[in-house]
C-alpha cells in the first residue's frame, strides 16, 4: 500500500471537515484500519486451515465451515471501511469541482469575472448538503454492517465448539473454531469502535445543522 498517497488523501479530507469530522477520521484511520491491516488480518488468516471437525469424512469440515462462516470477518471488514471511507471522497471531488467551474470562468472572462466562490471549501450550498449526506450516509452503513455482523455471529462472539450434522457428514460432529477467544476480543473491538463512529457521525450532523 502507498501510504505516501494515502497521507495525502487523508490531509485533503480533514483540511474540509469540522473538527469532529476530525476526530472520527483520527479514529478510523488509528483504532480501524491500522488494527485491521496490523492485526486483524493476521488473527484470521487461520480461521479455514484450523477449522478442525472429529470426522475424516471428505467433504464435511468444508462444508460445516461454510455453514458457520458464510463470510469472513475480514472481507466484511474490508467492504465496511471501503464503503465508509468513500462518502469522505465525494466532498473533496465537490470542492474540486468548484475550484476547476472558478478556473474555466476566470479564463472565459477575464476582467469581467465575478467569483462564485470566494471560499470553495466553506460548507454552503450544493457541499453543505453533500457534506451532511455523506455524514448520514457512513452513519447508515456502520449501523447495516452491524446488523449483518449481529445476525451472522450471534453477539458477536464465536463459541469454542460448534456442532454440525450437514450432509456429508456422517452424524453430528464436534468443530472447533482456531483461538475463538482472540478472534472475539478484536471482534468486539471493532463493533466498540464502530459504534462510537456512528455516534460521532450523528453528533457531527447534529452540529451542522445546528450551525446552519
Amino acid at each position: 500500500m502507498n501510504w505516501g498517497v494515502f497521507e495525502g488523501l487523508l490531509s485533503g479530507v480533514n483540511k474540509y471537515s469540522t473538527a469532529f469530522g476530525r476526530v472520527w477520521l483520527s479514529l478510523v484511520f488509528i483504532f480501524r484500519l491500522l488494527v485491521y491491516l496490523v492485526a486483524a488480518e493476521r488473527v484470521w488468516s487461520d480461521d479455514h486451515k484450523d477449522f478442525d471437525c472429529n470426522t475424516r469424512q471428505p467433504g464435511c469440515t468444508n462444508v460445516c465451515f461454510d455453514h458457520f462462516f458464510p463470510i469472513s470477518h475480514i472481507r466484511l471488514w474490508a467492504l465496511q471501511l471501503i464503503l465508509v471511507t468513500c462518502p469522505s471522497l465525494l466532498v473533496i471531488m465537490h470542492v474540486a469541482y468548484r475550484e476547476a467551474k472558478e478556473q474555466r470562468l476566470r479564463e472565459a472572462k477575464g476582467d469581467n469575472y465575478r467569483c462564485i466562490y470566494p471560499n470553495p471549501g466553506k460548507k454552503r450550498g450544493g457541499l453543505w448538503w453533500t457534506y451532511l449526506l455523506s455524514l448520514v450516509f457512513k452513519a447508515g452503513v456502520d449501523v447495516v454492517f452491524l446488523y449483518i455482523f449481529y445476525r451472522f455471529y450471534r453477539n458477536y462472539t464465536l463459541p469454542r465448539l460448534v456442532k454440525c450434522e450437514l450432509p456429508p457428514c456422517p452424524n453430528v460432529v464436534d468443530c472447533f473454531i482456531s483461538r475463538p477467544t482472540e478472534k472475539n476480543i478484536f471482534t468486539l473491538f471493532m463493533v466498540v469502535t464502530t459504534c462510537v463512529c456512528v455516534v460521532l457521525n450523528l453528533v457531527e450532523a447534529t452540529y451542522l445543522i445546528g450551525k446552519r
